[in-house]
């Protein structure tokens, strides 16, 4: 049963939040955030300004100084992590409906992603008591040498549109464990939940000027990445904003985390549980609509197994439930805006320019900004489809001939996010998760998540990861102290 006929109305107006006050719009722009499902509005945010952007570092800087959250008790900041993660759960159910409003994915996605924001913050909930360093001998006694991590001072996080609460959780969890005030910019299309976590993170006892959460366009976050009072940038998106965060960032030596594109290669050997396979598919390449950095949009099969992987895999996606995301038992919901919509639909005209084989999909319906689950073979990694991030419903059959040609079609790309390999042959799988150039491989699995595992790539899909140790040694500074005896 749809949940669409009991969802209320939201306020004509979201206000943000700026160093514990919130902020109404005023004379500042507005711009209107839209239901992808219904293209109606929703509710109008406002475009932060420059002098709001400098406000909220001011305000960030002067928490770092005076050490209200970094100064804490390292349990005390864990009790008020701890409840952030329990106020999440208390209204998951209308976090989840907020999000599949603002976002269009399917509710069931949207209540997976509100419960993996949750065990995020309880995770790093754990972390401030052992953010420790080490006592380290150096001259045989001479010395005494020890090492502590502090937190590396005011941290800007940069959101996409696609995964907007669980996003700003792998940011701010581990940001906020490690001690550092933080000014989140959630994505222009979906800032509703992010606004709604603010609320949680003041509930909960974050003290004033800690979060801040700017709502508006690219200059905001551009305005953010040049900034000298900012430590540290984290930054979900595309590589090429990215790459303009980056080169924002490096003249003032501030340090970056760039989780960016992907055009993960899902590889399905002759050997493998070709039921699972499919099935796994149809997620890793359709969930969310495509609008994953992690998407298995390059399928590549075994040439042994090509005809009938092509069945299955056609008749599969003729199948696959596409809908309002509010109606449940729905995989493919609306794109996330007409802008996008329209360039999926450019990929798939371009598939079909280069010789690719249309098999399944490539409509469109209304309203709302749908495209249909689509299917292509005869695909060869040379076409644009297999070259750039569609970051839509449209995946790609390529044939490979063996072991060396898979992985040779595999690190055959720019990106380095992810990759899926299906096997019963586990030396063939450690071979394999050994030889692809990827930040994470799932063995007969595919996008598999834990914040106690690091998630990022190489080459252009980023630098520096998120979740894990590592996400968390991000937003901290090493120092070393050297005593003489």
């Amino acid at each position: 049963m749809s949940i669409r006929s009991r969802v209320g109305t939201l306020p004509a107006h979201e206000p943000f939040l700026l160093a514990g006050e919130w902020i109404p719009a005023g004379d500042r722009a507005r711009r209107e955030v839209i239901d992808p499902a219904t293209q109606e509005v929703l509710t109008t945010v406002a475009d932060a300004t420059a002098a709001d952007v400098d406000a909220a570092v001011a305000a960030a800087v002067a928490a770092h100084a005076d050490r209200r959250w970094r100064g804490m008790a390292p349990l005390d900041r864990a009790r008020i992590l701890n409840r952030v993660a329990d106020l999440i759960e208390a209204d998951l159910e209308e976090l989840a409906i907020l999000e599949t409003r603002d976002n269009g994915k399917p509710i069931e996605r949207s209540r997976a992603d509100t419960a993996s924001a949750a065990r995020t913050f309880r995770h790093f909930a754990g972390a401030p008591s052992r953010l420790g360093g080490s006592v380290i001998p150096i001259d045989g006694g001479a010395h005494h040498v020890y090492t502590v991590l502090e937190p590396i001072g005011p941290v800007a996080i940069i959101l996409p549109w696609n995964f907007p609460i669980m996003t700003a959780a792998f940011k701010l969890a581990p940001a906020l464990a490690a001690g550092c005030p933080v000014i989140a910019k959630p994505a222009e299309d979906t800032p509703l939940t992010l606004l709604r976590l603010a609320r949680i993170l003041q509930e909960a006892g974050v003290p004033d000027g800690v979060v801040s959460v700017l709502t508006g366009d690219g200059e905001v976050g551009a305005a953010l990445s040049a900034h000298p009072g900012i430590a540290k940038i984290s930054f979900t998106g595309s590589t090429e904003v990215g790459r303009l965060v980056a080169h924002a960032a490096a003249d003032d030596f501030t340090r970056v985390t760039l989780e960016l594109g992907g055009k993960s290669p899902n590889i399905v050997f002759e050997d493998a549980d070709l039921d699972a396979a499919v099935l796994t598919a149809m997620r890793a390449s359709f969930g969310h609509s495509g609008q994953m950095c992690t998407a298995g949009s390059r399928l590549l099969v075994q040439r042994s197994i090509l005809e009938e992987m092509t069945e299955r895999l056609a008749a599969a996606v003729r199948r696959v439930p596409v809908g309002d995301g509010l109606d449940g038992g729905i995989t493919v919901g609306p794109l996330v805006s007409e802008e996008q919509r329209q360039r999926v639909l450019r990929y798939i005209e371009k598939g079909i320019g280069e010789g690719a084989t249309l098999v399944a999909g490539g409509g469109t319906r209304e309203p709302g900004f749908y495209v249909e689950p689509t299917l292509f073979s005869g695909v060869t990694n040379d076409m644009t489809i297999a070259r750039e991030e569609i970051f839509g419903p449209v995946v790609g059959i390529i044939a490979f001939d063996d072991e060396a040609d898979a992985v040779r079609i595999a690190n055959d790309t720019r990106y380095g996010l992810a990759a899926g390999v299906w096997t019963r042959d586990l030396s063939r799988a450690h071979r394999m998760a050994a030889a692809i150039d990827a930040g994470t491989v799932w063995i007969n699995t595919y996008n598999v998540f834990d914040p106690a595992l690091s998630f990022g790539g190489v080459g252009e899909s980023g630098l520096g990861r998120d979740l894990g140790d590592e996400g968390l040694l991000g937003f901290c500074e090493p120092k070393s102290v050297v005593i003489a005896i």
